[in-house]
């Protein structure tokens, strides 16, 4: 099993954070030590800068200043810094300190700088030393004040020692508070991976429980929650379409079931059997449209992008809509608002396949007249720079408010429609429709008040900006 599969996410995040806390504190750490050993190092060499400077003073002062080259004039004077050793040597002539430098054991290249730059210093990690150069009675000398920086030696040897300590137990403490920060970020994901792992087709129902301050997880929780509620509804609506459905075609069926086995089971004469034909035929044909419908539903479900989209112009879409109602029943009264129509009629044309939209319009304002007992029905149209919109308005029967959340289930019809034909396809069909065309479908009604229903559809020049941004 490879190792990322093996490690958690928990794990994972406890590792990465103990790594920046110890890059973090090791970095601190680091930049305390060398700053103090830097400053130490300054400090020292400025207290044997005082020193030398001291001693150079004291030798201008005394009356003779003879000294033969190469010897040491002054060593061990009384120790001001610890161990402290102060020397002054006459230049050689020759410039040749190799002499002077195997007798103090400092290398001669220091007494070449302090010649040249007037100024110079060196150390061997436990020695620091400074000379300076000075001119006595027409004689040059050098002077050089040395002593041993216990502060770096011992101080910070402990600085040290207490630095390591501090970073052991930052780290110790660094892994229990990444234990607990990793357990307190990842203790709400568990809690809804387990809340999840409950939620099946059974219980449905449940939902996530919105996390307090936290924003981040409380998008988590109300997107799951919304693709539960749509999967709910999506459960609700397929119980019901079985349920619809099975009514739908057993009851035609067991009609022509009994006529088909009332006329067999005695003899009958011509007329009898034309009736029990009849009758026989009538049911079937109920049941071919009925299956028709439900094949139309269950197409108009799919991806729109399978079915052939032109330019349509939706005005000429609804005169269509309308003569063709007209013709099929004179009785229909539809009246078409174009008060909102747009300057530019481009604004009119969407993208969409014009016999399916044309089916759906149709049983819209069909609804309409039926229900209203072919009173007016008022249909406007109108557009925005993105949208085309249809609305159509009757003053109908209405749906009773407690069936509101069943129109758009396949075969069903509201209590209040018995006196009236019709299937309960032309809604939901509607609906499909216009969602494949990427539209929306508002229904809003009131029991004996009427019905008003808002189609809206994308206009083609915004549909073709989408996908150009795409």
């Amino acid at each position: 099993m490879e190792f990322n599969k093996v490690v958690t996410n928990q794990t994972k995040t406890m590792v990465l954070l103990m790594l920046v806390f110890t890059a973090i504190i090791l970095l601190f750490s680091g930049l305390v030590y060398f700053s103090i050993v830097n400053f130490s190092h300054q400090r020292f060499y400025e207290l044997l800068k005082i020193r030398a400077t001291t001693i150079v003073q004291i030798e201008k002062g005394k009356d003779d200043l003879d000294l033969p080259e190469n010897y040491v004039l002054n060593s061990m004077n009384d120790e001001e810094l610890p161990m402290e050793r102060d020397y002054v040597f006459a230049i050689p002539t020759d410039s040749n300190f190799k002499k002077i430098s195997h007798e103090v054991h400092i290398p001669d290249y220091f007494f070449k700088n302090i010649a040249k730059n007037g100024e110079s210093n060196y150390n061997d990690k436990e020695f620091y030393y400074i000379g300076k150069s000075f001119r006595h009675d027409d004689k040059d000398y050098i002077a050089i004040a040395s002593a041993k920086n216990h502060y770096v030696v011992y101080y910070l040897g402990f600085l040290k020692r207490t630095l390591i300590t501090c970073v052991v137990l930052s780290l110790f403490f660094s892994m229990i508070f990444s234990f607990y920060l990793s357990k307190t970020l990842f203790r709400p994901i568990l809690k809804i991976t387990g809340k999840v792992k409950e939620i099946s087709s059974e219980n449905l129902h449940l939902r996530l429980e919105s996390q307090p301050d936290n924003k981040e997880l409380n998008e988590l929780v109300d997107t799951f929650n919304d693709m539960l509620n749509r999967i709910e509804t999506s459960f609700e609506t397929q119980n019901h379409l079985i349920g619809n459905v099975s009514h739908e075609l057993r009851t035609p069926l067991t009609s022509i079931m009994g006529e088909a086995d009332v006329a067999l089971s005695i003899s009958r004469t011509n007329e009898e059997y034309k009736e029990t034909l009849g009758i026989i035929l009538d049911e079937a044909e109920k049941l071919d449209k009925k299956i028709k419908a439900l094949l139309m539903i269950a197409q108009t479900g799919f991806d729109g992008k399978v079915q052939k989209m032109d330019k349509v112009r939706i005005d000429q879409l609804l005169w269509d809509v309308i003569e063709t109602l007209r013709r099929i029943d004179s009785r229909n009264n539809i009246f078409l608002d174009i008060s909102m129509l747009p300057d530019n009629p481009k604004k009119l044309k969407v993208q969409g396949n014009e016999q399916l939209l044309h089916l759906a319009v149709t049983n819209i304002i069909q609804n309409g007249c039926k229900y209203s007992n072919f009173q007016q029905v008022k249909v406007s149209l109108g557009a925005t720079d993105a949208d085309v919109y249809i609305i159509v308005k009757d003053n109908g029967i209405g749906i009773p408010e407690e069936e509101m959340n069943k129109i758009y289930d396949p075969f069903f019809r509201a209590s209040n429609t018995k006196n009236y034909e019709g299937y309960g396809i032309g809604l939901p069909l509607a609906r499909n429709i216009v969602r494949m065309h990427n539209g929306e479908l508002i229904v809003s009604s009131h029991e004996n008040q009427g019905t008003t229903v808002q189609l809206r559809f994308p206009n083609f020049y915004s549909v073709l900006a989408e996908e150009k941004q795409a």
